[in-house]
């Protein structure tokens, strides 16, 4: 493979090289954007909370906004924030990895001292960061992603037992490969816990998996409807159970090597279990923030999900939504359906647009403006 990539100071490497702009809180959005707006070459990462958080939620936040600074896709950063104290916990967070950070704070200044001061802190960083080339890496040194969104019977029988196969060859080349979505595995959880690499492991599995049942449980929610989701069932996956069993497909077949929380970076190459929801946009988010530098997503009937930092490779093998859907795919597998090739040729294919992404081209996600940056909530608000 030929792949080249942005060798960051700490090591790890990027496929893209943004310039974020992050607000700490949702009041702080106007401010990130109005930066965004006036400087080329920045992004913008508005989202809802960032206020009145505590305990694990407030962990789990700084965890995701700390990681996504982090993510090796940011070439630099600037934070800014209502009040400066959790401001420059999550600069100083981000500033940990060696790149270039900036924390500003609106109280006390305004949102228009604040942009401005902002705005020349990003146009600094935009130079600096154009001038950044890509070298050569290898797959060990990439951190991945995978999930699959409104699955149908043709994901089960072709698009995910593709991605599978793709998986075990990143695997075996020393990437790191993160997968997730817990509830979604119901069903076939005994699959996955087979493949743990150590008993340990595996029953780290068997809790997490265990808990978030019993939370869904707890609630007395009827989860028909939402698992599996009305475009699952119009695709013909009538159970969880069914569904979760085409899910695992695309997991491949080497060992499980960790059990990791929410956002959490995994230790070292290998396959990993993130407890994560089944939600896109959640889970994408959790990925990247723990260091996914690229996601691939099999789709069935057709989403459209994205993500601000994180280039999303869309697979389908169902023709009818490669027919009406075509701009939202980047790999088509209808002849993977139709017998015409096989799950190697089709992993062949996949790996080409994986090659051709992480050398820099644009996925449809990132062309149509697909940018959906959401973050996991644990409990409400003070």
């Amino acid at each position: 493979m030929r792949l080249t990539g942005y060798r960051r100071a700490n090591g790890s490497v990027g496929v893209r090289n943004h310039v974020a702009v992050i607000p700490l809180d949702d009041l702080s959005n106007t401010a990130a954007e109005g930066v965004a707006s006036l400087v080329t070459g920045t992004l913008a990462l508005p989202h809802a909370y960032g206020r009145l958080q505590f305990g694990e939620d407030l962990d789990l936040f700084f965890r995701t906004m700390i990681g996504t600074g982090a993510n090796p896709n940011i070439a630099a950063a600037v934070v800014i924030g209502i009040e400066p104290t959790w401001t420059r916990r999550l600069a100083d967070g981000i500033a940990a990895t060696g790149k270039p950070v900036e924390a500003l704070s609106v109280e006390g200044a305004g949102d228009l001292r604040t942009i401005e001061r902002a705005a020349r802190a990003a146009q600094a960083m935009v130079a600096d960061a154009s001038e950044l080339a890509r070298e050569p890496v290898e797959p060990g040194e990439l951190v991945v992603s995978i999930k699959c969104g409104e699955s149908d019977t043709t994901l089960g029988v072709a698009g995910n037992p593709a991605l599978g196969r793709v998986v075990d060859r990143l695997v075996d080349a020393g990437a790191t490969v993160i997968f997730g979505e817990t509830s979604e595995l119901t069903g076939g959880e005994h699959l996955i816990a087979a493949r743990c690499a150590t008993p340990e492991v595996r029953e780290a599995f068997m809790r997490a998996y265990a808990a978030y049942v019993e939370f869904i449980a707890s609630v007395g929610a009827d989860l028909l409807g939402s698992q599996p989701t009305e475009g699952n069932i119009r695709g013909g996956l009538s159970t969880i159970e069914e569904k979760a069993l085409g899910n695992i497909q695309k997991t491949g077949t080497r060992p499980v090597r960790s059990v990791l929380a929410p956002a959490e970076r995994p230790g070292g190459p290998g396959l990993h279990f993130m407890d994560t929801s089944s939600a896109a946009a959640e889970m994408i988010t959790l990925a990247a923030a723990a260091g996914s530098v690229l996601h691939f997503f099999t789709t069935g009937q057709g989403n459209v999900i994205g993500n601000p930092i994180v280039p999303v490779i869309k697979i389908s093998p169902n023709p009818k939504t490669v027919g009406t859907m075509r701009e939202h795919i980047d790999i088509d597998l209808t002849a993977l359906l139709a017998g015409a090739i096989g799950l190697d040729e089709a992993a062949d294919r996949i790996m080409a647009v994986f090659e051709r992404t992480v050398r820099g081209r644009l996925t449809a996600a990132e062309i149509l403006g697909h940018r959906e940056f959401v973050l996991t909530r644990l409990y409400r608000s003070a």
